[in-house]
């Protein structure tokens, strides 16, 4: 692993903004708990009052994010491109009733599926949006200290999924590297579907010898020795990370509760 590589494989994806607090200064276990309470509440109900709710919510509190919004208007693309397609599915095929508007073959547009449809584009903005943005500017080392120190996670599972997300990083510049050894070497020259399944198969023998490279050397500095372990740097939830989680219980309560309220409030058992 190169120097640069490694410094990159430490930094988040985006910089956090310097200055007032927001959200990117947040404990990444903090992070985790409150996109999982949003998703959770969100999951449990299939309707368009309560992803409604919690989506204006949450668009409210954006300015905090501590990200540039080019940056994150870049990051969020797939959600935003996503849901629409995802909701256009659901209108075609999802479950019909009231009135028909369309018919033809397993395409049937109804009442039903167009209400569908706008609860489905705009529960998947409510539970992607949140959980890309509180992500962009988590550092891999800093969630792992959470987990093992906060959540208590094994220490063996911790520092190896951790050891394994930093050599994500280096799938891209492999793939390069092999793609320039093979043209160099005149090799599957013709046929895009037979280079990329040969690129493929090298990739991945790539990976797996570097992945047994680094679980012999983990285990010869001693990663994987039984007892308590000790940590570099301390993680704790302070007061801002108990107030995201807060927060994102009320959000989560509030479009849970507008939901019921409303008679809206459909069970995804019975959707």
């Amino acid at each position: 692993m190169t120097a640069g590589t490694a410094a990159a494989a430490r930094t988040p994806a985006v910089a956090p903004a310097a200055g007032r607090w927001s959200l990117a200064g947040a404990n990444p276990v903090a992070k985790l708990a409150a996109s999982t309470v949003l998703a959770v509440a969100l999951v449990l109900t299939l309707d368009w009052v309560s992803a409604t709710v919690a989506l204006v919510l949450e668009l409210a509190v954006l300015p905090f994010a501590g990200v540039p919004w080019h940056h994150l208007w870049r990051r969020t693309a797939a959600v935003w491109l996503g849901a629409p397609l995802t909701g256009l599915t659901i209108l075609l095929y999802g479950r019909s009733s009231g009135t028909v508007y369309a018919e033809w073959a397993l395409v049937r547009i109804s009442d039903g599926s167009i209400e569908l449809a706008i609860a489905t584009v705009l529960r998947v903005l409510a539970i992607g949006l949140p959980a890309v943005v509180l992500f962009l500017t988590v550092d891999a080392t800093e969630l792992a200290d959470g987990l093992a120190q906060i959540v208590r996670l094994p220490a063996r599972f911790v520092l190896g999924a951790l050891a394994g997300f930093r050599l994500l990083g280096l799938f891209a510049e492999d793939w390069r590297s092999l793609e320039l050894a093979r043209r160099a070497r005149g090799v599957a020259d013709r046929g895009r579907v037979r280079r990329f399944a040969g690129q493929a198969f090298a990739l991945l023998v790539l990976a797996i010898r570097r992945g047994s490279t680094l679980a012999t050397a983990m285990e010869a500095r001693g990663f994987g020795a039984p007892g308590p372990r000790t940590w570099a740097r301390a993680s704790v939830l302070a007061r801002g990370d108990l107030l995201l989680i807060a927060g994102a219980a009320l959000v989560a309560a509030a479009a849970l509760t507008a939901a019921t309220l409303s008679g809206h409030w459909n069970f995804i058992a019975g959707a």
